[in-house]
């Protein structure tokens, strides 16, 4: 009788999936993992539930990963950084100045999805859905940055892991950055140790940047993305019933978190506009930015990402 009693209780038991994020829990995105984490426990009737890690308390974001592959988390939401430090090429699709809204961007990730899946398959992953951050824009503190040249002699935060930022500088030229991780820009920024970041409106108010920034470009540099993984043996272990309760209600959540970051970031973008300093570029210094831009990229598909990878998303980007 005892051991039927213990079996019960440990068949009752629910199953815990840890996720990691660096997001606030009461950003936008923290407030639909929330509602995920809800769904997750009526759907699977208390069965599953989700402990989502707010802040990067697990570490930036390829620690985080690294602890799915070790087993230490059963998943993350992430950027880009993120499926980057899993499968490089994902990177890729935020390469600077090839698109300039989510619609042009939206079809080129229909044609990369199918192989990038896959790839994060083979590393033990599955990517339950697609993510957003924003759009990225150009902001400074003091003086505008309309051209290429306007950088020179500044000193851009970028994030520690991002393969792209540091080419755009590059190609820039006499740039130094600060690469730091994510927790730490904002008191680079304070410090006066940077002045120039490329980051969403979204992101710049969720990291509270926005106060210390006075200056913002119109011009789009690329789409922010991401999107949330969760380990293939913690999927396998679940019965299949509460495999499908958690897929499909992630699919679900990450749905509606790419329809509300959109408008949030849009929303974001309207209120920096009525407190920073605008410059909308001519059409001389977008076509320097072009330039520039498409040197970034030549160099990352031949340092960086797969080469047959950049010139599918080119392609796809035309």
């Amino acid at each position: 009788m005892t051991s039927l009693v213990l079996l019960s209780l440990l068949a009752a038991e629910p199953v815990t999936l840890k996720i990691g994020s660096i997001a606030p829990r009461e950003s936008p995105w923290g407030q639909v993992l929330r509602v995920w984490t809800k769904a997750v426990k009526e759907k699977t009737h208390g069965e599953v539930q989700l402990e989502i890690y707010w802040n990067g308390t697990q570490g930036d974001e390829p620690a985080q990963v690294g602890k799915v592959k070790t087993g230490q988390l059963d998943g993350a939401c992430v950027t880009a950084v993120g499926l980057g430090a899993l499968v490089n090429d994902i990177n890729a699709l935020q390469m600077p100045g090839l698109f300039e809204d989510w619609a042009s961007f939206d079809k080129a990730r229909e044609v990369m999805r199918p192989g990038f899946e896959k790839a994060l398959d083979e590393k033990g992953v599955t990517l339950v859905g697609w993510g957003d951050v924003g759009l990225d824009h150009l902001m400074a503190h003091g003086k505008p940055v309309r051209g290429p040249a306007d950088v020179k002699g500044r000193t851009p935060w970028v994030w520690r892991e991002d393969p792209i930022l540091p080419a755009v500088f590059q190609a820039v030229g006499g740039v130094v950055t600060k690469q730091t991780s994510v927790p730490e820009a904002l008191p680079e920024l304070a410090a006066g140790n940077v002045d120039v970041f490329s980051i969403s409106a979204l992101a710049a108010e969720q990291l509270q940047l926005s106060p210390r920034l006075d200056q913002l470009n119109l011009m789009v540099v690329a789409p922010n993305i991401g999107g949330v993984v969760l380990s293939k043996d913690k999927l396998k272990a679940l019965t299949g019933e509460q495999r499908a309760a958690v897929v499909e209600t992630a699919k679900v959540a990450c749905k509606a978190l790419t329809e509300r970051i959109r408008a949030e970031d849009a929303a974001a973008l309207e209120r920096l506009k009525k407190r920073m300093t605008v410059v909308d570029p001519t059409p001389e210094e977008r076509a320097a930015w072009k330039k520039v831009f498409a040197a970034a990229r030549a160099k990352l598909k031949a340092g960086s990402f797969t080469p047959a990878v950049v010139d599918a998303i080119e392609a796809a980007a035309r």
